[in-house]
């Protein structure tokens, strides 16, 4: 397997033989060079190699059989003409490039334990497949690789409020908003409330944000959730007699017409199997009030230097129509529905720490990287499936940057078995279980 030999290379797991190329001239690795994961070219750049006493330092193509070489294109690409040493699994043809030159080769054969390792990784029904080794993995490793996951996901996130960004003609202010829209969605709805947010309109809203009743007026509306087909059958009825619910869709009716507003299809929201406080209609009553009190603005966000002091920007509730009602036309016990200390935990862990990272980034203000960081250690650690798996392993998940972290080794290495990429799994291939 390819992957395998790019591994066994990429770490130095040669054998304890003297290695030559097919020709019998003798081979010394002195580094396997800079390896080329994402972009066309050869696989390691920039490989240093001695053969028969002569240092040459270029770069190296690996293929499972020699005559791959070929069949990928690479004696018609110019770019392979940088190639000085062609490491195989087993040498079928001789290779040569472009430019016609003979290129030097050698097999290389994966250590017996590092395949069997491997194959019982990809067999493995249990999550995470590496979990016999994570208890006797150091400290040091384990702290490491949860450092490097942190970054790699808050990396991760950047690049998606970036998109937004550009996505809403350069405005990192719209980019929050939509980041925090699409985080009150909870998971089941976040598709929706991205899409949603897309569509809230911000040089209108802003004329209107003194005036609570509009903006939950534009905010509703835009959600589609003032058509009345968007209420169950049997609500309405009940929802046509509604004061609230009628005055709301003639303010918006007035103000769509003023400023040309199109709804998202209200098909778009689910509403199976969801506790009724996260309901579309009551996250977005709670946006229109963080809105109408100016505390979802990102100058806010940044100015905001502690946990406490993000903690209170994000608190907020709905509006009084909403804290006896789940629907229009559907009453409900009487409740503020104020977003729960946890709830408010997790959109500052997915909203307002990425966005202070990614905002960080773009103006080049370390600081507020920094602060990224910090907060997300103070946080406590998030409470899932995910991370009970991996305390049932035997990590221990002190914050919410180590629950960020685990999350992000689930999602993006175990999930897609890419354990060659993950440090949990070199530690396991390396080990002889055999």
């Amino acid at each position: 397997m390819e992957q395998l030999l790019h591994y066994t290379w990429r770490h130095k797991m040669l054998p304890l033989k003297a290695l030559t190329t097919t020709d019998g001239r003798e081979v010394e690795v002195i580094d396997p060079g800079l390896y080329n994961r994402r972009n066309a070219g050869p696989d390691f750049f920039n490989a240093k190699v001695r053969i028969e006493g002569t240092l040459w330092v270029g770069n190296v193509e690996i293929h499972d059989k020699a005559s791959d070489w070929y069949a990928h294109g690479h004696d018609r690409d110019p770019r392979y003409d940088s190639v000085m040493l062609h490491v195989v699994g087993r040498a079928d043809a001789e290779v040569t490039t472009s430019s016609g030159q003979r290129l030097p080769q050698m097999e290389l054969s994966v250590p017996e334990n590092v395949r069997a390792n491997y194959e019982q990784l990809l067999r493995c029904d249990k999550y995470p497949p590496c979990y016999q080794i994570i208890h006797s993995l150091s400290h040091l490793t384990v702290h490491a690789w949860m450092a490097a996951l942190q970054t790699e996901r808050l990396e991760q996130k950047t690049e998606a409020i970036r998109q937004r960004a550009e996505k809403m003609n350069g405005s990192w202010e719209d980019a929050y908003f939509v980041t925090l829209a699409r985080n009150y969605g909870f998971g089941i709805n976040g598709d929706a409330f991205e899409q949603w947010a897309q569509a809230i309109p911000s040089a209108a809203v802003g004329k209107h944000r003194d005036d609570l009743f509009q903006l939950e007026a534009i905010f509703m509306g835009q959600a589609g959730l003032l058509d009345i087909q968007s209420i169950p059958e049997r609500h309405r009825k009940a929802a046509l007699d509604d004061d609230y619910f009628v005055r709301l869709q003639r303010e918006y009716n007035y103000l769509a017409h003023k400023f040309s507003l199109q709804p998202i299809d209200f098909r778009l929201w689910h509403f199976l199997r969801l506790r009724p406080h996260n309901f579309p209609h009551i996250r977005i009553a709670q946006l229109a009030n963080l809105y109408y009190s100016r505390r979802a603005g990102l100058s806010a966000l940044i100015e905001c230097t502690t946990l406490e002091q993000l903690r209170q920007l994000m608190l907020t509730h709905v509006t009084p129509y909403w804290e006896t009602h789940y629907n229009f036309g559907c009453t409900s016990a009487p409740s503020r529905k104020q977003l729960s200390a946890a709830s408010a935990d997790l959109i500052i862990i997915n909203t307002a720490i990425p966005v202070l990272f990614a905002v960080g980034r773009h103006r080049q203000k370390d600081e507020l990287c920094d602060r990224a960081f910090d907060l997300l250690e103070q946080l406590r650690p998030e409470k899932n499936h995910i991370i009970t798996l991996w305390q049932e392993c035997g990590l221990d998940v002190k914050s919410a940057g180590d629950s960020q972290a685990l999350i992000q080794l689930k999602r993006e290495y175990c999930d897609k078995r890419e354990c060659l990429r993950c440090r949990f799994g070199y530690e396991y291939l390396r080990t002889n279980n055999q």
